[in-house]
């Protein structure tokens, strides 16, 4: 079934076609008129306004909502605060990522879910059978991600609560422009950002005011390019971009923090995804590329004429003036300062680095260390 977000008119003013991939069955602005690298430095240096409707909203409620939950994911959902959010990994039965995917938590018996194209769907509806929750996809909510230094300078003005004391992953219920929303701490940037849940009936109205009180600060609407180009910089997962095997566990990609080792309850794969942690086949990195111009995502990497490994994602930041690449090594290969050669329809060198490429200790969206 596809979808549109309301706010389509505005990116076509803005120059978008919407006629390119479409994610979650719902067009996509990947570009504006704007350069996509231009989008980057505001996001980097100001704030830039994206719309991330496309994002999978699901309302998960009722008695039995939180075991649901907690049988979906790896995290323990039981110790969740309202209020509060958490990725996690959400594996299938041989403990292989399965989804992007996000518990939001908003009472005692009521969730949201945040997720991409995987088997969310599926698993929520096998989990529920016979359960007392109700599962319903919120085909309304749209999603507005202000993300720059500037972003709470911008907000903080025009929401019911002491926004700048809101610590990551947290979420306040409030009024914005006189305008019900969620307003959430977060983003996909590697900036400080906030995300904006609003209804469809609300969303240009709110767009166009974050943009006018944002104008004096520098703010623009950015398009999905640039959050490609700013995600890679800052090395977050895209599922199923970061996955190319089919069956890749979270010790592969580094993604071990979405899997609660204490917890006591069952989940789909529970018993898989435990025992395959230390058996890893590849690992995540981070490759800083000799080439002027992205390399291809799904080139191959070689080492001594030997192939050990694939490009997972890829792009040429103008922000840092360097190519980059996320990609899976066999683990032997996968130690910082390891040389290596990249070849697609092009063959360059290439090191492995430390990630994030952008901010490698992540000051930038937790410039206090606890929030």
């Amino acid at each position: 079934m596809s979808r549109n977000s309301i706010l389509n008119v505005r990116h076509r003013e803005l120059g978008s076609k919407l006629d390119g991939d479409t994610w979650n069955d719902m067009p996509i602005p990947w570009s504006y008129h704007s350069d996509a690298h231009d989008e980057v430095v505001a996001v980097r240096s100001r704030a830039g306004l994206y719309d991330v409707s496309a994002l999978n909203i699901v309302n998960v409620s009722g008695e039995d909502a939180e075991s649901v939950l907690d049988r979906l994911v790896a995290i323990d959902v039981t110790s969740m605060q309202p209020g509060t959010s958490r990725l996690a990994a959400e594996v299938d039965e041989n403990g292989a990522l399965c989804d992007d995917i996000m518990i939001i938590r908003d009472s005692k018996t009521e969730f949201r879910v945040s997720h991409g194209s995987g088997k969310t769907p599926q698993h929520l509806a096998m989990l529920a059978a016979g359960k007392k929750v109700v599962v319903a996809a919120d085909l309304d909510v749209h999603i507005l991600s202000l993300q720059g230094p500037k972003s709470l300078d911008v907000l903080a003005p025009h929401v019911g609560f002491d926004l700048a004391a809101l610590p990551y992953f947290k979420h306040v219920k409030t009024q914005v422009f006189g305008c019900d929303v969620y307003v959430a701490r977060g983003g996909y940037s590697g900036e400080r950002g906030y995300e904006v849940y609003c209804a469809s009936k609300d969303a240009i109205l709110i767009w166009d005011k974050i943009l006018e009180v944002g104008a004096p600060f520098g703010v623009i609407a950015a398009s999905w390019n640039s959050l490609d180009l700013t995600r890679i910089e800052a090395a977050l997962l895209f599922f199923p971009f970061e996955m190319p095997e089919g069956d890749t566990t979270p010790w592969e990609v580094n993604m071990g923090w979405g899997v609660d080792l204490d917890k006591k309850g069952d989940y789909i794969g529970k018993e898989a995804v435990l025992k395959l942690r230390g058996r890893e086949r590849v690992k995540q990195v981070g490759l800083v590329c000799d080439s002027a111009t992205a390399v291809e995502a799904g080139a191959k990497l070689v080492k001594d004429g030997k192939e050990i490994g694939v490009v997972t994602s890829a792009s040429f930041s103008r922000y840092l003036m360097q190519s980059l690449a996320m990609a899976h090594v066999k683990p032997e290969f996968s130690q910082i300062g390891t040389q290596l050669e990249v070849v697609g329809s092009k063959t360059s060198k290439a090191r492995v680095v430390r990630t994030p490429f952008y901010d490698p200790m992540r000051l930038r969206t937790h410039p206090d260390g606890a929030k």
